[in-house]
């Protein structure tokens, strides 16, 4: 059991992200991780590294990625994170092999933790329905329409399902998928 002050001691977080990630919302859950005692691992479909952006319009900083996705298997992660940005979610909902390894967390029934533009990617893997979610507003009507049960609020959990709508939610983002990924599997997330 994890102490309450490093939860996620022992514990591998994929971070799946591609060119164009927000880029606070990749540092911003990853620095959350280090500091609860788990180890970030930047899992992306580019080999060697990815560039951010802020506020989608304005390049930011170049991340190494740890492994590449063709390479990476849920299996070996504890939990997984979806950073948003318009660019990089539109780009890995239609990764055929991105959408394969979020899928496969669900099955595994781990928890993932999915903020702004990245549940589009849930949308494809066939993971919303019947869920409680929330996302960036401009993703409403996509996950109404694929049978996800919409919310407005600044964080939502669902049986392991951690989601946000934009990087003003961090703070109680972070805080609620450190919670849900210190508590390991749960049996209502489902693929």
């Amino acid at each position: 059991m994890a102490d309450s002050q490093k939860p996620l001691a022992g514990r591998t977080i994929a971070f799946l992200a591609t060119n164009g990630v927000e880029q606070i919302e990749l540092t911003s859950p990853w620095e959350a991780v280090e500091a609860a005692g788990g180890s970030p691992v930047l899992v992306s479909p580019q080999a060697d590294s990815i560039t951010a952006m802020n506020d989608d319009w304005n390049h930011g900083d170049s991340f190494d990625v740890d492994v590449q996705l063709l390479a990476a298997e849920a299996k070996d992660y504890h939990a997984l994170v979806l950073p948003g940005g318009t660019l990089n979610g539109d780009a890995l909902r239609v990764d055929v092999d991105a959408v394969a390894f979020v899928k496969s967390f669900f099955e595994q029934h781990k928890p993932v933790a999915a903020i702004c533009h990245a549940p589009w990617t849930l949308i494809n893997a066939g993971v919303v329905e019947g869920r409680e979610l929330t996302s960036y507003k401009s993703l409403e009507a996509d996950l109404k329409n694929a049978g996800a049960l919409w919310q407005d609020a600044e964080v939502v959990v669902d049986e392991g399902l951690v989601t946000s709508r934009n990087p003003g939610d961090l703070q109680a983002f972070n805080a609620k998928l450190i919670e849900e990924f210190g508590e390991g599997r749960h049996e209502g997330q489902t693929a």
